[in-house]
């Protein structure tokens, strides 16, 4: 068990999935405490159940994408473990694969409101009770710096989170909080398996074949791998980085 997050309190969007799960255990590891948040109450439950540590980890329901269930969420936090320092905005939908000509726009909304439109409304009102010393990691992708064909609506969603954090981080820095952007690239879970079969039309096992090619480093990331830069960016390891963009995707971007 580490010491990184001793004493430290954690919101997390998007708790009950794999890298929010996973950034949940490796905080309570490292000594913090975590509610999360998710739209599934059994999915929750497991969820937290899974962690143990049970006086370490709550969970509340919300949908990302109203207000008034994200503020109390926060607030459910903040009452639950006595403030705030840490917020890991980790929501996240696709939506579908379609050129811009063809791009439906009620996708498009819908993946700009879960993936913008949620980041905002945890940042905004996470930010207005944390602690000075506090983290705020936005969750983008590696198609926030970059781009393919037929991703419109979950690229520009990406690339648009990367001004939220960018906008946050200097409003914040006076306060002594810092906000950072996340940006993996394919992970090992069923949301990226997803998203590769539907792109390629191919088979799990085919489309993974595929992506493993593309990626310099051969292979997807482990949910591990993720959790540990979130751990990171929220830690005092990285008290000097804020507006800043941790692209952890094996050599895909570059």
């Amino acid at each position: 068990m580490g010491e990184r997050l001793t004493g430290k309190v954690a919101v997390i969007t998007g708790g009950a999935g794999s890298i929010g799960l996973a950034t949940a255990r490796a905080m309570v590891a490292d000594g913090a405490s975590v509610m999360l948040v998710d739209l599934d109450s059994a999915a929750l439950a497991g969820a937290a159940e899974s962690i143990g540590a049970a006086p370490q980890v709550g969970w509340q329901v919300a949908d990302v994408t109203n207000e008034a269930q994200m503020q109390a969420a926060v607030n459910a936090t903040v009452e639950r473990f006595g403030g705030l320092d840490i917020a890991f905005a980790n929501a996240g939908v696709y939506g579908t694969n379609a050129p811009i000509t063809e791009m439906p726009l009620e996708v498009f909304e819908r993946v700009l409101s879960v993936n913008v439109v949620g980041s905002l409304l945890l940042a905004k009102h996470a930010l207005a009770v944390m602690r000075p010393g506090g983290s705020l990691i936005i969750s983008s992708s590696v198609v926030g710096v970059t781009s393919f064909p037929g991703i419109a609506a979950y690229a520009t969603s990406k690339h648009a989170l990367v001004g939220l954090a960018r906008t946050a981080a200097k409003e914040m820095a006076p306060k002594g909080i810092r906000v950072n952007s996340l940006h993996p690239g394919p992970v090992d879970n069923d949301f990226q398996h997803r998203i590769e079969m539907q792109e390629t039309g191919a088979s799990l096992e085919e489309s993974t074949r595929i992506f493993d090619g593309v990626i310099p480093v051969g292979r997807h990331a482990d949910v591990d791998e993720i959790a540990a830069a979130v751990v990171f960016l929220a830690s005092d390891d990285c008290r000097f980085m804020t507006g800043a963009q941790l692209v952890v995707d094996g050599g895909l971007s570059v």
